[in-house]
């Protein structure tokens, strides 16, 4: 009973999720409550200031344990390393409000979706529902699964036809109000801080309040001067932080304000189109697309299809097409049934609807999916509204450090009662002077000071147009020593130029046709191909679309058209251009090419395809291109050249991007079945027509950025979407991989019936260029591994097939490959994410460098992540260079460096300087004396802040000691009666000046001599035996000491393979994970906004 009781008081919340939750539940307690409230005012206020700081210790003082479902406060607290705290009230909200009748029959639900969490969550026949809101996002309290649980989203579990048939006709009136009710408004409102409340944060803030303390002791023994001085430096302080919130709150209010003002239309069950405020929308809704139109919302496409602009959410500026979801009749949920690629049904919230293309005489449709802060913007914006925190080992070393000083104070406390005691002194002085001693040690501009590396560093970030939206980063970015690049975009050029295409024939591969020879391609399908092929669409009269997709269109010479329908025959859903020879393209027995049907490029499933139709012809063509190894799978065997493997790898060697092109003719011979194919039945039996070679020059400031990186002992790595043996190439040509190492190529393979997983190590040999290929690329030559460094240094190459394998069933052997792993290819979004987090797991600080929507995920989830991008998808990670190349990342590097030494520096300083201060009070309490007014203006003002103004610090610092030396011997007694100073006799003077030389010799002596000196320490470390306690290090010191490490042309195979299909859970997506695996923890796994993306 009592175990029942607990799990009762307690549930998980975003259980899997990046922001997973505990919840505990606790009822007030009205005498417990009038406690702590006499408490309160017997403590003036103390008490509630301890609450404001410890929320949980405010609900255990009030409340009591009790079921969740009895509770009217709930207490949270993250699972992170953090164990923050959260308190919050429990809302009820009331159906009996709204101005129509609602059946309070348990048995009729409220919503015609009779799964609907809204049906489970109200109370009959109260009409009562209890939710609370958490960072944003609305919960109800399921009375079915005793949960609390997310409104203002559709389930994942719906299918494709649940979703045309339930909602495909719209919600009813009464619907919408129940929903709106429940659910919230659809609105991502940023509230600009009132300034009020900005200054009482900040007033309230632990340091502040201290302070407060500290200057209250010390105007009541009359150091007017020395604390209104203090009182203006920390109202300029306050001030300056207020307004800086103030700006960012403002500008955040701005980003999101469009978006809550925005007229939609929308279809209403019985009642025909409709047009509202977007704020009003619900989960549910249908939504009419007029045309040129920004999203209010997260949608599925359900009718008619169209292209949209995602660059606020990507970053990248590319037209995507979005496809509507499939009439198909089945329970499989919607998202499972498409894979990865669900996101092609997907218009995300923020996105920009740039053309629509209408199914017929019907306007385009979508369903609304999540409304508010559940959409893909909100979930970006709460990203910015609510940072995950940084656990910094200088931050917890600093607390540490002053919690000693702290305890110093403390026995300077206990030692100051004991004096003036011992003195006689009166009771109320005697406390007054101890506790003055007890703040003494704590120096109060210390966590001011610490930033102001920071802010230096940021500043001149910002000159090399680098720019910090978490300032905090910067110190990390000091510490890191592994950067992981993007390729495409980011170590190469971002444009591609065709170089030629290698067309096939009887099995065999035919001549190349070069671009570069200047005539036209000729007529054949691998032309049409190529021609058809692609995303592109016509906006205004230009052509727009993916680059790569842009140059293969310009290579055909063909051109783009508006549909002509007097023109042309047919008249479908997508056709709204029409492809034509142009004035340059070579002769073709076709006049046009109609694209009927289109299924999307993923990265996922590293392909694409068209249904297409000649003009002139009766019957239906499929083209699809793709990676290579890809397209392959779906050709038919006696249509790929038997020299295939060769040929591509004939080109990869040397840098070249290859696309792989097929086609088939389609046998059905009516529109109507050429819209509901299936991606399945149109990808197969293909026919193979070539590949298509395109140059991927390096950037120029790759190469030297990479050995600036590499001469700082900083490890780089590469992680990328394209071919691994173009990466391979790549990473050579620009000396990641420096000459005359080894590459091992690690493939590793899913278990099967009869066979465990297994890993295959082979040695990568190093190639000469193709014949006919070197007058045109870069001849790489021989580069042969000399006998005599032979396995000196090797670098692992695999792709993110293989690296998920070795996640699922090599998960022992993963580190030992990480450590050495340079090359990371055909690498899904999610793997480059897990990637990043497998490094930090092996206590590496992560940079991640990367431009597209791809690599999102993984600037989030790197220490440091740096985007190319100048779109506003850039918030996603924590720094943003304006200049597309990778100079930002050594740049980011020394101006961390510089901002961890100063706050190294500024941090020594200022602790020496309090616990001196601490030793020359102390001494004065003996003779029952204090310093003077203007000696702590001069100590805690003049010499402290002189450490902010790094740039003139040497100036102001011999200033500061030929001042004082003039003081210290000047003799002029208006000075020192002024100052209230106490002259001492000369011989003194000189004994203190000797002393403060000796000691200011000893300390320069011991930090350059000592403490900076690199081979010192290394020589201590390997007398003692002392070794690094990072997880990399101790694996690199394992390996270099194991004969059999690398392992080099051979197979190993898992351990597993009694079960035959061992998965590691800590891996799996939901778009990962095989049928029946989708539940985790009892509840669907939701998925973070970067991995929908």
């Amino acid at each position: 009973m009592e175990e029942k009781s607990k799990k009762d008081h307690r549930v998980l919340l975003n259980q899997g999720e990046e922001n997973e939750l505990e919840v505990f539940g606790y009822q007030t307690q009205n005498l417990r409550r009038a406690f702590c409230l006499t408490v309160s005012v017997l403590t003036c206020g103390v008490l509630l200031l301890v609450f404001y700081w410890r929320p949980q210790w405010s609900v255990w003082a009030s409340c009591i344990s009790c079921p969740l479902e009895e509770a009217d406060t709930i207490l949270l607290r993250t699972t992170d390393e953090f164990q923050r705290y959260m308190r919050k009230k429990v809302i009820c909200l009331y159906l009996s409000a709204l101005k129509f009748p609602i059946s309070k029959n348990p048995e009729e639900p409220l919503v015609a979706d009779c799964h609907s969490v809204i049906n489970q969550a109200v109370l009959k026949p109260e009409l009562k529902l209890r939710c609370i809101q958490v960072q944003k996002i609305r919960y109800v309290w399921d009375n079915v699964e005793k949960r609390f649980q997310k409104v203002g989203l559709l389930a994942d579990s719906y299918s494709c036809y649940d979703i045309h048939h339930m909602f495909g006709l719209g919600l009813t009136n009464e619907e919408q109000e129940v929903r709106r009710l429940v659910c919230g408004p659809n609105a991502i409102e940023v509230e600009i801080q009132p300034i009020w409340k900005l200054l009482i944060k900040q007033v309230l803030n632990p340091f502040y309040v201290f302070q407060a303390f500290t200057l209250t002791l010390w105007l009541s023994q009359g150091y007017i001067p020395y604390s209104v001085a203090i009182i203006i430096l920390s109202v300029l302080s306050i001030v300056l932080s207020v307004y800086d919130l103030r700006q960012q709150s403002v500008k955040l209010h701005n980003l999101v304000e469009g978006h809550n003002k925005v007229q939609v239309k929308i279809i209403v069950k019985d009642k025909g189109v409709q047009e509202l405020e977007s704020r009003l929308l619900v989960p549910g809704d249908v939504l009419i697309l007029p045309g040129k139109f920004s999203l209010p919302c997260d949608a599925v496409l359900i009718d008619g299809s169209c292209v949209v602009n995602e660059s606020m959410l990507t970053g990248e500026s590319i037209p995507v097409t979005k496809t509507p979801l499939p009439h198909v009749e089945d329970t499989m949920p919607w998202k499972s049934r498409s894979a990865e690629d669900h996101r092609k049904h997907i218009l995300f919230c923020g996105t920009e609807v740039i053309q629509v293309k209408p199914p017929g005489q019907g306007p385009v449709r979508a369903v609304v999916l999540q409304t508010g802060y559940n959409t893909a913007k909100g979930d970006l914006v709460r990203s910015i509204l609510y940072p995950r925190p940084l656990n910094f080992k200088l931050y917890s070393d600093a607390f540490k450090f002053i919690v000693f000083l702290a305890g110093l104070g403390l026995v300077g406390f206990f030692y100051a009662l004991g004096v003036y005691v011992y003195h006689g002194v009166s009771p109320g002085d005697t406390a007054a002077m101890a506790l003055l001693l007890l703040t003494v040690t704590v120096p109060p501009v210390l966590p001011a000071a610490l930033t102001t590396g920071i802010m230096y560093a940021q500043k001149r970030l910002m000159k090399k147009k680098i720019f910090c939206i978490s300032p905090q980063r910067i110190n990390m970015c000091g510490q890191i020593n592994l950067v992981c690049f993007d390729k495409t975009g980011t170590l190469t050029e971002d444009g591609l130029d065709l170089w030629g295409t290698v067309p096939t024939a009887d099995n065999c591969f035919q001549e190349v046709h070069s671009f570069t020879s200047g005539k036209a391609l000729a007529w054949s399908p691998l032309c049409a191909a190529m021609a058809s092929c692609h995303s592109l669409i016509l906006l205004d009269g230009t052509i727009q679309g993916d680059p790569l997709d842009l140059k293969m269109f310009e290579g055909t010479a063909w051109i783009m058209e508006d549909c002509n329908v007097d023109y042309y025959d047919i008249r479908t859903s997508d056709a709204n251009i029409i492809i034509k020879p142009g004035p340059k393209a070579s002769w073709s027995p076709v006049e046009a090419i109609t694209v009927l049907r289109q299924f999307p490029f993923s990265s996922s499933l590293q392909r694409m395809s068209v249904v297409a139709q000649l003009s002139g012809e009766g019957h239906f063509h499929v083209y699809m291109k793709g990676a290579p190894e890809m397209l392959a799978k779906f050709c038919r065997s006696e249509t790929v050249p038997k020299n295939f493997p060769q040929e591509l790898r004939n080109y990869t060697v040397q840098g070249f991007r290859v696309i792989a092109l097929a086609h088939k003719a389609l046998s059905v011979g009516k529109l109507s079945e050429v819209e509901s194919l299936s991606r399945e039945k149109v990808e197969s039996e293909l026919t193979f027509l070539g590949l298509l070679i395109m140059e991927n020059r390096l950037k120029k400031e790759t190469r030297p950025v990479l050995k600036e990186l590499s001469e700082a002992c900083i490890r780089t790595v590469m992680v990328t979407g394209d071919n691994l043996q173009t990466a391979i190439t790549v990473a050579k040509n620009s000396e990641m991989i420096p000459p005359g190492s080894q590459v091992i190529l690690v493939e590793a393979s899913e278990p099967e019936e009869y066979a465990p997983a297994s890993v295959t190590w082979q040695l990568v040999e190093n190639q000469d260029n193709g014949p006919g290929i070197n007058e045109t690329y870069i001849n790489m030559g021989s580069s042969s591994v000399p006998a005599g460094e032979k396995g000196s240094c090797c670098h692992f190459a695999m792709s993110g097939k293989s690296y998920q394998v070795l996640f699922q069933h090599f998960n022992s052997l993963l580190p030992k490959i990480l450590v050495n792993g340079t090359i990371f290819a055909r690498m899904s979004p999610g793997q480059k994410s897990s990637l990043v987090e497998e490094f930090q797991k092996l206590n590496y600080y992560v940079g991640m460098c990367g431009d597209g929507a791809n690599d999102c995920g993984a600037l989030k989830m790197a220490h440091a992540g740096i985007s190319l991008s100048e779109q506003e998808a850039s918030v996603a990670s924590p720094f943003t260079s304006k200049t597309a190349n990778i100079e930002c990342v050594p740049q980011l590097i020394k101006e961390g460096r510089a901002a961890l030494v100063s706050s190294f520096g500024v941090f020594k300083y200022l602790t020496m300087y309090g616990i001196i201060q601490f030793i020359g009070t102390a001494l004065l309490y003996w003779q029952l004396q204090l310093f003077g007014n203007y000696q702590y203006i001069m100590q805690d003002i003049a010499i402290t802040l002189m450490v902010c103004l790094t740039n003139i610090f040497l100036l102001l610092l011999i200033s500061a000691l030929g001042i004082t030396v003039f003081i210290f011997f000047s003799d002029f007694q208006d000075i020192y009666q002024g100052m209230e100073l106490i002259p001492t006799i000369t011989s003194w003077r000189v004994s203190i000046l000797v002393a403060t030389l000796i000691q200011f010799c000893v300390a320069f002596f011991v930090e350059d001599a000592i403490l900076q000196n690199r081979e010192l320490w290394l020589l201590i470390k390997k007398t003692f035996g002392f070794c690094s306690k990072s997880q990399y290090r101790k694996w690199q010191k394992k390996l270099a000491e194991d004969s059999t490490w690398p392992p080099t042309n051979r197979t190993d195979y898992s351990g597993d393979g009694k079960n035959g299909s061992y998965v590691n859970q800590g891996y799996e997506s939901p778009e990962q994970i095989p049928k029946g695996k989708l539940k985790w923890g009892g509840q669907t796994t939701e998925q973070h906004f970067w991995t929908r993306l």
